[in-house]
């Protein structure tokens, strides 16, 4: 394969889903455990490393954690919902107990209509989110794009090293148009 894109998975009833809405991009992609060692993935030569979501917290002592030096792979990461989560906190952000679980239907109000996640899309989209932590403090060279009612945090990037996350599900059909966020990581961010 010359393009694939590599799918961590930390256990999400919704992975293969994001598959899928990779493959509909006509793009490979292979879903791997959370803990492949980095180098594996390495040889692997992805495009692009997208983060699952997953119903563990990751500040718990048994929480599913990837290999580090996934993060310095010098590949375009995508963390959704626990994976915004992971990549927050190996880069040096905060993730907290939310004080009530946000689950079901939300509005998203995009800040920054030039994250390329959001490109040709409205300001305002319907996004599913299911998680009860969130993210209450940015890692270093991070900044929000995003927001619904509940988090200052839906969505972030550092631009500069093609590193984004989304506090909600853009795989599933209860976000509508998450399958254009999805096609925005594969194409213009990863270039598949």
């Amino acid at each position: 394969m010359t393009e694939q894109i590599v799918i961590l998975d930390f256990g999400s009833q919704y992975t293969q889903v994001i598959a899928r809405r990779v493959r509909e991009c006509n793009v490979y992609s292979v879903i791997l455990r959370y803990d492949t060692p980095a180098a594996d993935i390495a040889a692997m030569k992805p495009s692009g490393l997208i983060l699952s979501g997953g119903p563990s917290s990751v500040y718990a002592q048994d929480a599913p954690l990837p290999d580090k030096k996934v993060f310095t792979l010098g590949v375009p990461v995508l963390g959704i919902c626990y994976g915004v989560q992971v990549l927050a906190q190996f880069l040096g952000g905060r993730v907290e107990k939310g004080l009530k679980r946000e689950y079901g239907k939300g509005t998203l109000r995009v800040r920054d209509s030039f994250c390329p996640l959001f490109a040709n899309l409205p300001e305002t989209l319907q996004v599913w989110n299911s998680h009860g932590d969130k993210l209450t403090k940015l890692p270093r060279d991070f900044k929000s794009v995003a927001v619904t009612e509940n988090s200052e945090y839906a969505a972030i990037e550092n631009r500069a090293r093609k590193f984004f996350g989304l506090q909600f599900h853009p795989e599933v059909v209860h976000t509508p148009r998450g399958r254009e966020i999805i096609a925005n990581f594969v194409h213009s961010v990863c270039g598949c």
